[in-house]
């Protein structure tokens, strides 16, 4: 792959996108820059995602209509902290003799463990949500017509 190539943003079009997806997207902003890589998050953690959700009491489901809720919501949430994280990893003090190798083994556990524990939030986030009407509104408020 040529270093051109290599460096082209593919955009994405938000219609070629689950409409949950596609409101969230919309509704916190997120730059067009970062729409490939919410995409694909959303693509590869659907199973994770899903059972999740299968986990949650149907009272913390009954917050949001449906999974694709959830899982859109958990799409963007994990991208942005995808991103932050990704910024501050050069900040971070490395042991001196660790090879590249094993400074991109160490980056995709630090970002292993992030996007789980997005999930893991957010789930919590859900079921306090059942008995907080205020945080029950702010998740609807997100996919409201």
């Amino acid at each position: 792959m040529s270093e051109n190539q290599n460096n082209e943003q593919k955009t994405i079009d938000l219609s070629t996108v689950s409409p949950e997806l596609k409101q969230v997207i919309e509704f916190d902003g997120v730059p067009e820059a970062m729409y490939e890589m919410v995409t694909s998050i959303h693509e590869v953690s659907e199973e994770a995602v899903r059972e999740a959700w299968d986990s949650l009491p149907a009272s913390a489901q009954n917050v949001l209509d449906n999974f694709e809720q959830f899982h859109a919501l958990i799409s963007v949430s994990q991208s942005f902290a995808g991103v932050n994280l990704m910024e501050e990893f050069p900040t971070l003090n490395l042991p001196e003799g660790m090879t590249d190798e094993e400074k991109e083994e160490y980056r995709a556990q630090l970002l292993d463990q992030l996007l789980h524990n997005c999930v893991k939030d957010m789930v919590k986030q859900m079921k306090k949500a059942r008995r907080d009407p205020i945080l029950k509104r702010d998740f609807r408020e997100v996919f409201a017509k």
